[in-house]
C-alpha cells in the first residue's frame, strides 16, 4: 500500500497566502475598487439658506518651492457662498509668508490671511500647532465648515464646491480625499499607486462611510470638517500629539457620533514630488512605526504578514518550479494572480501602465524594509522627522490636566 507523499512547509504556506487573498479580494471591503469618489456637483436650490461659510486652514513649513503651485488654486475656488483662506507660516525659513502674500496679491481671489503661531509646545506636532492656530483665527468669522488641506495640495476651481455639496448631501461631518499623488520618476510610478492601495487595505473606503462601522480614516491632504462637530470633539487639541493625524481626526470625529466619508480624488492634486527612492523612502519610514503604536509585537506581526501574503506567491512559484512542486506552483500563482488584479485599479487611476502590476511584491518587499527602518529609526532617536522636528511618542508626553 503506497504513502502519501507529506505535504510540504512551502505549500502549507502558499495555501494560507491564497487563502488571505481570497479572503482581502471578497472580505475587506472590496478595498481594491477605485470607484469611491465625491457624487455630482448639485445645485444650491436643495438649501434654503444657501450655500455655508467655509474656512481653508493650511499649515505651511518651508513651502516656499511649491507654494506657487498651490495657493493659486486655493484662492481662485468658485464657491457661491462666503470662503476664505488663512495660511499659517510654521517657522519657516524660506519666507514662505511673505511669498503666500505676494501671491495673494498678484493673483487676487478668496481673502487671505497669514499667521504664525511660533513655535509648538511639547506634547504638538508642528502640523497639529499650525492647525490650531488657524482654526482659532477662523473661528473669529463663525465658519460652519472648515477645510484643512496641505500646502503641496492644488485643488480644481470647483473643489470647495463639491466637497460641500457631499458633506450636506450626505449628512457627514467628515468629507476627506485622498489626493492624486504624483507618479511621475520611475520610482514613484512603482511605489506610489502602492502606497494608496495599502492605504486603501489598512481602510477601506466602503467601510469607512458605513453608520456604525468602526473603521475611521481621512486624508490629511483634503479634510472638510463640520465646524460645530470639530469644537465638540476638541479638534485639534485632542489630538495634538498625533504624528499620523488625519486617522487621529477621523477616530476622534466617530467616537463623537460623527459620519465620516473618503474617497479618491478626481481634481485634488499633490504637487510634492519624491523623485529619488531615498525621498520615497523618508516619506514612508518617518511614521510608518508611528502607525503601529510603536509597538515590536504589531511591527513583528506586520513583517510576518507582509510576507506571507506578499512575498510567499512569488516565491513558491519559484521555489516550486525549481524543485518541480506542482503543488506550491498551483497555490502561489493564483495567489499571485489575485494579487496582481486586485492592482490594476489602482494603476489605471494613476494613470501607470499595467506592467507594473506583477511587480507589487517587490514594491512591498520595499515597504517591508521601509517599516522596519521606521522602528530603527525610531529606537535611535529619530523617528518621525519631519523638516527639522522630531517627535516622541504619544506615551512619552506629560497630558494637561
Amino acid at each position: 500500500m503506497g504513502q502519501t507523499a507529506p505535504v510540504s512547509a512551502l505549500v502549507w504556506t502558499a495555501a494560507g497566502s491564497l487563502a488571505a487573498w481570497l479572503w482581502l479580494l471578497l472580505g475587506q471591503g472590496f478595498f481594491w475598487r477605485t470607484d469611491v469618489r465625491l457624487p455630482a456637483d448639485r445645485g444650491p436650490d436643495r438649501w434654503p439658506r444657501g450655500w455655508p461659510s467655509v474656512c481653508v486652514v493650511v499649515p505651511a513649513r518651508d513651502e516656499a518651492a511649491v507654494l506657487p503651485a498651490i495657493l493659486p488654486s486655493l484662492l481662485a475656488q468658485d464657491y457661491p457662498g462666503r470662503a476664505e483662506v488663512f495660511l499659517v507660516d510654521d517657522g519657516s525659513t524660506d519666507g514662505t509668508g511673505e511669498l503666500a502674500r505676494e501671491l495673494a496679491r498678484r493673483h487676487g481671489g478668496l481673502p487671505l490671511t497669514v499667521g504664525s503661531p511660533g513655535d509648538p509646545p511639547a506634547g504638538w506636532t508642528g502640523k497639529l500647532w499650525a492647525v490650531r492656530h488657524g482654526i482659532a483665527l477662523a473661528r473669529a468669522r463663525a465658519p460652519e465648515y472648515l477645510l484643512l488641506t496641505d500646502a503641496d495640495i492644488a485643488h480644481a476651481p470647483d473643489s470647495l464646491r463639491r466637497l460641500v455639496t457631499a458633506a450636506r448631501s450626505g449628512r457627514f461631518d467628515v468629507v476627506s480625499q485622498m489626493a492624486r499623488l504624483r507618479a511621475e520618476s520611475p520610482w514613484e510610478r512603482l511605489v506610489v499607486p502602492a502606497f494608496v492601495y495599502f492605504f486603501a487595505q489598512l481602510y477601506p473606503f466602503r467601510r469607512i462611510a458605513r453608520e456604525g462601522a468602526r473603521t475611521a480614516a481621512a486624508a490629511g491632504g483634503c479634510v472638510l470638517l463640520c465646524a460645530e462637530t470639530a469644537e465638540r470633539a476638541r479638534i485639534p487639541d485632542a489630538i495634538r500629539h498625533a504624528v499620523i493625524d488625519d486617522v487621529a481626526l477621523a477616530r476622534a470625529v466617530k467616537r463623537g457620533g460623527g459620519r465620516v466619508w473618503l474617497g479618491l480624488a478626481d481634481r485634488v492634486d499633490s504637487v510634492r514630488p519624491y523623485p529619488g527612492l531615498r525621498d520615497l523612502w523618508r516619506m514612508v519610514s518617518r511614521s510608518a512605526y508611528a502607525q503601529l503604536r510603536h509597538s515590536p509585537v504589531l511591527l513583528a506581526g506586520t513583517v510576518a504578514g507582509l510576507a506571507l501574503v506578499y512575498l510567499v506567491p512569488p516565491s513558491a512559484v519559484a521555489a516550486g518550479a525549481v524543485t518541480g512542486d506542482a503543488a506550491a506552483v498551483a497555490l502561489g500563482a493564483p495567489a499571485w494572480l489575485v494579487m496582481t488584479g486586485t492592482y490594476v485599479p489602482m494603476l489605471r487611476y494613476y494613470r501607470q501602465p499595467l506592467w507594473l502590476a506583477p511587480l507589487l511584491p517587490f514594491t512591498a518587499f520595499l515597504y517591508l524594509l521601509m517599516t522596519v527602518d521606521s522602528a530603527v529609526q525610531h529606537y535611535r532617536g529619530r523617528g518621525a522627522a519631519w523638516k527639522g522636528r522630531t517627535y516622541t511618542r504619544p506615551d512619552a508626553v506629560p497630558d494637561e490636566g
